[in-house]
């Protein structure tokens, strides 16, 4: 039976790092590489990333022609604290994801608003010579976890993004 991410079975838990669950049922952001096409020598572990991801519209007016309108997506690392650029707001599916480390949602939704207000603000600036700020408005957002494949290999250990299918070798 899968464990839900806030109960208190957690076999290690820390505030800072995550908590490893056994077995944990989530939002994820359906992946493109599963866990069992990762290619290993040992085990395959997994990491749950908190984002949330909105859909924003930037309104921009300008003088003597109708306003222009651009949507973005920004996609908040609630554990890094930071706001990318995204191509889509993902469909999200429900998962049990076995032997995982689920990494805390460090940033609080009020804060994942400003921050991805504060950047799209940003990118508009840097795209379009203003005469007044731009309106922006939050069209939809979800909240779900990216999962990242930590894999055992004899040339050293790696980490594979399960959207991407992206490698980075892990450094001890």
């Amino acid at each position: 039976m899968a464990a839900n991410p806030t109960d208190s079975d957690a076999r290690a838990p820390d505030a800072r790092t995550g908590t490893r669950r056994e077995s944990a049922t989530l939002d994820v952001i359906p992946p493109q590489v599963e866990r069992d096409d990762v290619e290993a020598d040992g085990r395959v572990g997994a990491v749950a990333y908190p984002y949330r991801i909105y859909e924003a519209s930037a309104t921009v007016g300008r003088a003597f022609l109708s306003d222009r309108e651009v949507t973005y997506v920004a996609s908040v690392d609630r554990a890094r604290r930071l706001v990318l650029r995204a191509d889509v707001v993902p469909d999200v599916d429900s998962r049990d994801v076995a032997d995982v480390l689920v990494l805390p949602a460090d940033l609080p939704a009020e804060l994942c608003r400003e921050r991805a207000h504060d950047t799209v603000f940003g990118w508009t600036t840097r795209k379009f010579a203003l005469a007044s700020a731009p309106d922006i408005t939050f069209e939809r957002h979800v909240d779900a976890r990216k999962l990242f494949w930590l894999a055992e290999r004899d040339g050293g250990d790696v980490i594979v993004d399960s959207v991407t299918g992206d490698e980075s070798r892990l450094d001890a």
